[in-house]
């Protein structure tokens, strides 16, 4: 069959061909475990030697995380097409409540931005008379509750951790937005955001062809896969070196559930870092095989993706230093309290 006929028939069956997507992906990722034994199997190293564990967790967390990526960017692609940036802001526009904390949370995790390209955004939702407290709630649940790290999450660790995780990071996001919104500190937006006029926004209603989702699919996975890749391999290596060659009793000593300090030292840790989610947790995973606790790593994850020192730069374009302050205080305590529930629970 050629390319040709190839396209026409996703054309022509769109729905079909995804269906078949699926299944090839769901066999590529059975294949993992027996394709990165067999690739280290070839290779004259010793496997029970430091370098020997670094290679094979390399080999096998490689493709299987940009596996996961490409498969949940994809679906997520499809399911953004209903959610343009000028439809996110007309649902949002002109609600107060914490349900619109909520709503705006919500929408944080379905759409594809980390934290810097979520700024402009946020400034298009001001711009459109979105409430402050309403757009930090996005603010803060784009980054750290995206689609990528609970796919991520759970495929590595599992449904529980996903969904403790979508559960306090959604709460977290909701309760700081309402709080920023409750102190009433609009008068710390630059004089330049407050100065902007307020336009009107209005809910497309234009109907769009499945195939064009699909369409919209595969250009996420070019965007987003092709601008990220380099980070995930990164991560992969840096999470290589820690699982074959830094002891378990240094990471257990230092992050470890016992240790008090642990979460808040793992949240300074993690603020003047700057990746995304797919290329923080296969470091978190080397971590938490060496004996670190789930909840200082996650906290040290959370604090990298939703408080990092290029976001508060460019945060300070648009935001006086009382609210970014404010900011930082809330959410990181927040996170806090996140990695103290997760060392309780888990």
């Amino acid at each position: 069959m050629s390319i040709n006929q190839s396209h026409a028939i996703v054309f022509r069956f769109p729905k079909t061909a995804l269906g078949f997507g699926i299944l090839i992906w769901l066999g590529l990722y059975q294949t993992l475990t027996p394709l990165s034994e067999w690739l280290v199997a070839l290779l004259p190293i010793n496997r029970a030697s430091h370098f020997g564990g670094a290679v094979q967790f390399f080999c096998y967390e490689t493709p299987k995380v940009l596996l996961l990526l490409t498969g949940v960017v994809f679906i997520m692609g499809i399911v953004n097409s209903y959610f343009t940036p000028e439809r996110t802001r007309a649902l949002l526009a002109g609600r107060m409540n914490i349900i619109a904390n909520g709503m705006a949370a919500g929408l944080g995790v379905v759409t594809p931005f980390c934290s810097c390209s979520a700024i402009p955004l946020f400034i298009g939702f001001l711009q459109a008379g979105v409430p402050l407290g309403v757009t930090f709630s996005f603010l803060i649940a784009a980054p750290m509750v995206n689609e990528i790290a609970l796919v991520l999450l759970f495929g590595l660790f599992g449904w529980q951790v996903a969904a403790l995780y979508l559960t306090l990071g959604l709460t977290l996001a909701i309760v700081a937005g309402w709080l920023i919104g409750r102190l009433h500190m609009e008068r710390y937006l630059e004089d330049w955001v407050r100065a902007m006029q307020t336009i009107t926004v209005s809910i497309e209603t234009t109907r769009v062809p499945f195939i064009h989702r699909l369409q919209m699919g595969a250009k996420a996975v070019n965007d987003i896969v092709g601008k990220v890749w380099r980070y995930v391999v990164i991560g992969i290596l840096l999470g290589a070196l820690i699982h074959g060659y830094v002891p378990a009793d240094l990471m257990a000593s230092f992050l470890g559930e016992e240790i008090w300090w642990a979460v808040p030292v793992a949240v300074l840790i993690g603020i003047p870092m700057y990746t995304n989610a797919a290329g923080v947790i296969p470091i978190v995973q080397a971590l938490l095989a060496k004996g670190a606790a789930l909840g200082s790593v996650l906290a040290f994850m959370m604090s990298v993706i939703a408080l990092s020192l290029p976001e508060m730069l460019i945060l300070r374009k648009v935001l006086k230093p009382p609210l970014i302050i404010t900011f930082i205080a809330i959410v990181g305590c927040g996170i806090i309290a996140i990695g103290y529930i997760f060392n309780a629970l888990l």
